[in-house]
């Protein structure tokens, strides 16, 4: 009765590089700078184009998957992302770099909406927290091996051969995807009493027909609202972490950027241990008996509540206590996130999970393109006047209040919410 376990480490190993392919360009930046000569404002027009393609990306991706299946989606998906990775080594220009950076944004947008889907499919209710988990980990275990696979493949090779080789890893992952991956009632390998057990524990639909689900009526639902507020809230919050925390560190604790840093590699690392523990959290409860979305959202509650140590940063004595602080920050957000991604499974049938998780996915990436705004503006506002670390001050501040907003509009979006059913969708 283990063969679920191994889509959801076929789900890791995809978001594992997933986002060792989207880490790539800010890795190359000074060497790339270097040989085309960019400014910051060419590589903020490269950074945007992919975040833009990948919140349209994601709108687009929800639906197709969840028309055409997970399996032949994530693959759809898979291919492009991967192909437009290695097209980065082809390069030559900013606008080479956009339109490459374009078609990452699209590819790599169906990642989460088929993962999500996936553990719908192939996991009774108890344990999608556990699951999403798992496979959620691989966000911060991408960023790692990146910071590790970059070094190495520059020293022995070049810039181009680094987007040619973890481009590659894609169609490798897609060999054992196509062997491995049916779902629960087409996989001959699965045995029956593994069967009988996944959907004993779900609301478990199997229409002989494809179900054609009218998308324009999930916005009449609070519980799709509910899921929105959620993404577009907080995940700008994660592109904040991911993206600043390296020059945080540099102006605030004169980190060298140009050396591994051990730092960033111990932030990154915890949002391993937030990831799965968030999603034992919520599938610990309702074993214990606890109703489905009361366990969720309480588990949000307490992450909500443990995310404000990161205002507490601003004190930070040293840089290995800000890194401390920060790391718990993190995986206390990875722990959040996990939860999020389980509620849109829980709240809505697998036919419809892949197009919400892509809603939500999209209002997030459009927050993750507005918010740098904000940030840009404080911190160059307290850079000209000699304390920029006051600026990220703020953020954290900031940062830290937002978790408690968030779950606050998701409890009075799903005070009575049930999950929405199929015909409903129809």
């Amino acid at each position: 009765m283990h063969y679920r376990w191994l889509i959801v480490a076929l789900l890791f190993f995809a978001t594992t590089i997933n986002y060792i392919d989207r880490q790539i360009i800010g890795l190359l930046k000074p060497i790339l700078e270097k040989e085309f000569n960019w400014s910051e404002t060419d590589f903020a027009y490269i950074v945007m184009a992919f975040t833009a393609a990948y919140a349209i990306g994601l709108l687009l991706a929800g639906r197709m998957i969840d028309r055409t299946g997970t399996r032949i989606g994530y693959t759809i998906s898979i291919v492009i992302w991967s192909v437009a990775g290695m097209l980065h080594a082809l390069a030559r220009s900013v606008t080479g770099f956009i339109v490459a950076r374009i078609g990452l944004g699209l590819g790599e947008a169906g990642n989460f909406p088929a993962a999500v889907k996936a553990v719908a499919e192939w996991f009774p209710k108890n344990e999608r927290g556990v699951a999403t988990g798992i496979f959620n980990a691989g966000t911060s275990v991408g960023v790692v091996c990146a910071l590790l696979i970059v070094p190495w493949i520059l020293n022995n090779y070049g810039w181009q051969e680094v987007f040619w080789i973890t481009g590659s890893l894609g169609f490798v992952w897609l060999i054992f995807w196509l062997i491995f991956f049916q779902v629960p009632a087409r996989q001959k390998r699965l045995s029956g009493e593994e069967y009988k057990y996944i959907t004993a524990g779900q609301e478990f639909e199997q229409a002989k027909e494809k179900a054609k689900i009218k998308w324009s009526r999930l916005f009449a639902f609070r519980q799709t609202w509910a899921y929105i507020t959620g993404k577009a809230l907080i995940d700008p919050i994660y592109w904040f972490f991911l993206f600043w925390l390296p020059s945080y560190f540099s102006s605030t604790f004169s980190l060298d950027l140009k050396k591994p840093s051990l730092q960033l590699m111990t932030i990154y690392a915890a949002t391993t241990v937030g990831s799965i523990a968030g999603g034992y959290l919520s599938s610990w409860l309702i074993k214990k008996g606890w109703p489905v979305l009361k366990a969720r959202k309480f588990a949000l509650l307490l992450f909500a509540l443990l995310e404000l140590s990161v205002i507490v940063v601003q004190f930070a004595p040293s840089a290995w206590a800000a890194v401390a602080l920060i790391s718990f920050a993190v995986a206390i957000h990875q722990a959040w996130a996990t939860n999020i991604f389980t509620i849109a499974s829980d709240l809505f049938p697998s036919e419809a999970v892949s197009s919400v998780v892509g809603i939500g996915g999209m209002a997030g990436a459009i927050g993750g393109i507005l918010f740098p705004i904000l940030v840009g503006y404080l911190l160059d506002s307290y850079k000209a006047a000699g304390n920029i670390t006051a600026g990220y001050n703020i953020l954290f501040t900031v940062c830290g209040f937002t978790y408690l907003l968030t779950i606050l509009i998701i409890h009075l979006l799903t005070r009575r919410a049930e999950k929405v059913q199929l015909s409903e969708l129809l």
